[in-house]
């Protein structure tokens, strides 16, 4: 099987993510076909991280299949290594990986949200790319599908928040700042709501980290209002639409008023939503684009074209594509551009700059070839499609450097 690396400057990445670029393009893909990188482990979800400190991205990705996560170091931009697996329990189905600081020694470590075990895998980082055994973290039997890292209380160490299926709720655990944690403090989402993701913004402009959940089972998105406690109280449920199914949900400002508004994936509806922050902690109506019969997964942002403006990108599962829309900054966006991704199943994406030449690239997982795509972002959009192949079906991926060599590596 053949190994394709890039490197990604963690520097750049953050800037990125920022979406600090200044220059206006326009949108096209030209697929360039390279011979994909074998992954038979099953991956589902990806995450990146310079994990080994070289300045180069790396990446995580979870291995469903195996019970594993599988780490590939970057090797300045040309190539991965050969993954190096880590284990995460018998029967643990790993859904989804996140990358973070845990214990505050400025190594990167990771959480793997295990839907089958119900618990949270916690790998510390050693900082030359290898990690400790993993910790488990119990969470009752709630299924955690989804997993994000954050500080909501204001103490500067970084926290876990699941969104929980099986339990219908969404829980909190406390980082203590040493890659130890709090017991889970939950929050019910109402009956057959099935949570599906979560993530964090200051919505009412109290300085203040809130919590908005895409409920799929009850076509909502959820707020809750964070205080300074570290406490949550029900704020306000939005529906997205009957038979809608939220999946994914993403935060940023998309007109430029320094309001956190949300961007919705409405899996059942094949559109995605956008509701913009009235500033108070109320939204307008949902404004819906169509993704074109696609059914829509994953949601992320970026500024692709490099106009300042906040874009979004759209994994769709079961067709074979991802979609792009163009921000015109005040909230609004231009209509889907479709790409292939060369898979039927896109479920799962990571956003950096894998070849340090400051544009967005973009890693999208599909679990249904066990292959990684990566877009190489260019001034004519994305200039080349190339492919990391771990096997069978990944779940999720993360990129981070995680031996401390500057590239960035994968972990699968």
């Amino acid at each position: 099987m053949s190994r394709t690396s890039f490197e990604i400057d963690q520097s750049v990445l953050i800037l990125f993510i920022l979406c600090c670029l200044v220059q206006k393009c326009g949108l096209k893909l030209k697929e360039t076909p390279i011979k994909p990188i074998d992954y038979t482990y099953g991956p589902r979800s990806v995450a990146v991280g310079d994990f080994n400190n070289d300045s180069w991205p790396d990446m995580v990705v979870a291995n469903h299949i195996v019970n594993a996560i599988a780490i590939y170091f970057g090797q300045n931009g040309t190539s991965f290594s050969t993954p190096i697996q880590y284990p995460t329990g018998n029967g643990s189905t790993p859904y989804i990986v996140a990358v973070g600081d845990f214990n505050n020694n400025t190594r990167l470590d990771i959480a793997v949200a295990n839907f089958g075990t119900n618990s949270i895998g916690v790998f510390l980082g050693i900082g030359n790319g290898s990690f400790e055994k993993h910790v488990e973290l119990s969470m009752g039997s709630s299924r955690p599908i989804f997993v994000i890292l954050s500080d909501l209380n204001n103490d500067t160490i970084l926290d876990i928040v699941t969104a929980n299926y099986g339990t219908q709720s969404i829980s909190i655990l406390f980082g203590y700042g040493n890659g130890n944690f709090s017991s889970p403090t939950s929050y019910l989402t109402g009956y057959d709501s099935f949570p599906s993701s979560v993530a964090t913004g200051d919505f009412n402009t109290d300085n203040y980290l809130d919590l908005v959940i895409s409920n799929s089972g009850t076509g909502n998105v959820q707020i809750l209002f964070g205080n300074q406690s570290g406490t949550f109280t029900n704020g306000l449920t939005i529906s997205t639409s009957i038979g809608s199914r939220p999946n994914s949900i993403t935060v940023a400002d998309f007109n430029q008023d320094d309001y956190q508004d949300i961007a919705v994936a409405n899996y059942g509806s094949n559109k995605i939503g956008i509701l913009l922050n009235n500033g108070n902690g109320t939204f307008g109506k949902q404004v819906t684009y169509s993704t074109n019969a696609s059914s829509p997964y994953s949601i992320g942002v970026g500024d692709f074209n490099q106009d300042n403006m906040l874009d979004l990108i759209v994994t769709n599962n079961g067709t074979g594509n991802i979609a792009f829309f163009l921000g015109y900054g005040n909230g609004s966006f231009a209509q889907a551009r479709m790409y292939s991704t060369g898979a039927f199943s896109s479920i799962s994406f990571a956003l950096c700059d894998v070849n340090k030449d400051r544009r967005l690239d973009i890693l999208v997982v599909s679990n249904d070839t066990g292959a990684i795509d990566i877009l190489l972002g260019s001034f004519e959009g994305f200039e080349n499609r190339m492919s990391l192949s771990p096997g069978s079906l990944p779940q999720s991926a993360a990129v981070g450097d995680f031996n401390n060599d500057a590239p960035l590596e994968i972990v699968v």
